[in-house]
């Protein structure tokens, strides 16, 4: 009945400075706005969609 979401842990490891227009502002839709900084996302469609975007900044782990 009750279905588990899978959830990530994304931190940020690259810098936005100097990236295309958009990236930074991703980073702070996913709640990074810092190095190292790291947050617990459920994995949706849309929460996937911003980590693909800036996968070379990021460093993703799926949690169980």
């Amino acid at each position: 009945m009750s279905e588990q979401v899978k959830r990530v842990r994304v931190t940020q490891v690259g810098s936005p400075i100097g990236r295309k227009p958009g990236q930074k502002e991703t980073l702070i839709g996913l709640g990074l706005r810092r190095m190292n900084a790291s947050r617990e996302l459920a994995a949706t469609p849309e929460t996937l969609g911003r980590i693909r975007k800036v996968k070379h900044l990021l460093k993703v782990e799926e949690l169980s």
